[in-house]
Formats: structure tokens, C-alpha cells, sequence
């Protein structure tokens, strides 16, 4: 039960990664003390409403046992289509279908803009390669930042698609979410005279819920290794490459005292 709870969860931080895309648009953002916050909250109660009227009205359509059956074949991938034709025939199938193409269509499209926005902003500050900061002339958005990160995306298609969410979850987890929560910890307990336009209610505890969540993610799940050797190489070479800049340029922990 509890590496099956462990699998869907990590189905389920997959699905909900669109809640904080707003904050790579941060400096496009009027009041963003604010609008984030709101975003993000109002982002989760939506797709949670969502998701729970969804199952709730497929199984009232179709068994559960029917449901479950089809976990381990392709009937899986089209069980709101069936829901659909049940209901109204098959001609409302072929448009619940087409729908869920342009949903999915649309959602990467709107993380694209989101994502394109991290190697720029990486750019200006000096901490990327330079053709990142190109903007376009008309329509104002990094369209070279745009352009890679969508052939970069348009590659993983080849890509099993379990594995690949396996993938960017567990990456994601151990490279970000996981470090910027300590990073959070020891920032608020060396610098507590850095300005904070952000409240954390409850501090600290939704961070150590957090933590918890994450490595129950990472690690109640058959075959877990397969995907922490992917982070733990990339938290190597990124290391790498990071000391071998510093000491170029003499920074943090190179630079003179």
C-alpha cells in the first residue's frame, strides 16, 4: 500500500507542478508580495476541485473494478474518452479526446513561457551562456530561451513517459525542492535581517512537511534507485562545472580573503 501510495504521489507532484509557474515570472508580476501567493493557493484549490469532481464522476459512470483493470494496458490512457461515448456516444468520445490534446497542448505551452525564463534570467546575471539574454524586438519574450527549451522538451517525446516523469520528479526533488527548503532554514536562522516579503505561516513547520513529503516521494516507489542515479550524476557534474567557474573567477570559496 504504501509503495503504491508512494507511485501516485509522484504522479500527483507531477500533475500539480503548474501551481508556482508564476514565480518565474516574478519581475513580470504587478505586486508580487500578492498575486503569488494568491496564485498559488487559488492555482491548488482549483486543480484539487477539478480532480476530485473528474474521478468522482467516471466512477459513477464506470466501476471501479472496470477502473482498476485497466491500470496495467493502453485503456488507461483513454478512460475519459470511454466515460464520454458512454454517456453520449461516440461522437462526444472523439471530442473529449480532442480536448485532452489541446489541454495538454496548452499546459506545455504555458510551462515553456514559464521555464524560458530561467536560463534568461540566469543569463543576465552573468551565470549563463550570453545568447540567452536575447529578447525579441516585437513581442518582448525570450524567444532563444523559448526556442531551445522547446526542442529540448520535443526530444523527451521518444521518451517512455513513466520514465521520464519518474525522472523530472526525483531530479526536481533532490536538485531544487529539497535544497531550497534547507536553504530556507539556514537562510532564516544566519540572516534574519534579510527582508522577507514573504510569510511562511506556521514557520517551520509546513517547510519539515514538506521535507518529509518529498523524501516519502522519492523513496516509496519500486525501482527508486534507477531515478536518484540520475540526480546524484547531475549534482556531481553541476558541481564540477560550478567549482571550476568560481575558481576562474575567483568567487566563493576561491576568492581572496
Amino acid at each position: 500500500m504504501f509503495l503504491g501510495l508512494g507511485s501516485a504521489l509522484l504522479i500527483a507532484v507531477y500533475d500539480y507542478w503548474g501551481y508556482y509557474n508564476v514565480n518565474f515570472f516574478a519581475g513580470e508580476v504587478k505586486n508580487p508580495e500578492k498575486t503569488i501567493p494568491r496564485s498559488i493557493m487559488f492555482s491548488i484549490l482549483a486543480v484539487s476541485a477539478i480532480y476530485i469532481v473528474m474521478n468522482i464522476s467516471i466512477l459513477g459512470v464506470i466501476p471501479w473494478r472496470e477502473f482498476s483493470e485497466t491500470a496495467t494496458s493502453d485503456a488507461r490512457k483513454y478512460v475519459v474518452s470511454v466515460f464520454m461515448e458512454r454517456l453520449y456516444g461516440k461522437t462526444a468520445g472523439v471530442i473529449a479526446t480532442l480536448l485532452i490534446m489541446f489541454t495538454a497542448f496548452a499546459s506545455v505551452f504555458s510551462l515553456l513561457l514559464g521555464y524560458s525564463r530561467v536560463p534568461f534570467a540566469a543569463a543576465l546575471d552573468g551565470n549563463y551562456f550570453k545568447i540567452f539574454r536575447k529578447v525579441h524586438p516585437k513581442h518582448h519574450v525570450p524567444y532563444v530561451s523559448l526556442l531551445i527549451m522547446g526542442g529540448i522538451a520535443a526530444l523527451f517525446c521518444f521518451f517512455k513517459l513513466v520514465d521520464v516523469v519518474a525522472a523530472l520528479v526525483v531530479i526536481r526533488i533532490t536538485i531544487q525542492f529539497l535544497a531550497q527548503i534547507v536553504g530556507l532554514l539556514i537562510l532564516r536562522q544566519t540572516r534574519p535581517d534579510v527582508p522577507r516579503p514573504f510569510k511562511m505561516w506556521l514557520y517551520a513547520l509546513p517547510a519539515l512537511l514538506a521535507i518529509v513529503g518529498f523524501l516519502y516521494v522519492m523513496f516509496m516507489r519500486p525501482n527508486f534507485l534507477k531515478e536518484i542515479r540520475y540526480a546524484a550524476v547531475l549534482i556531481v557534474v553541476g558541481l564540477i562545472i560550478y567549482f571550476i567557474r568560481v575558481y576562474r573567477r575567483k568567487e566563493f570559496p576561491f576568492a581572496a580573503s
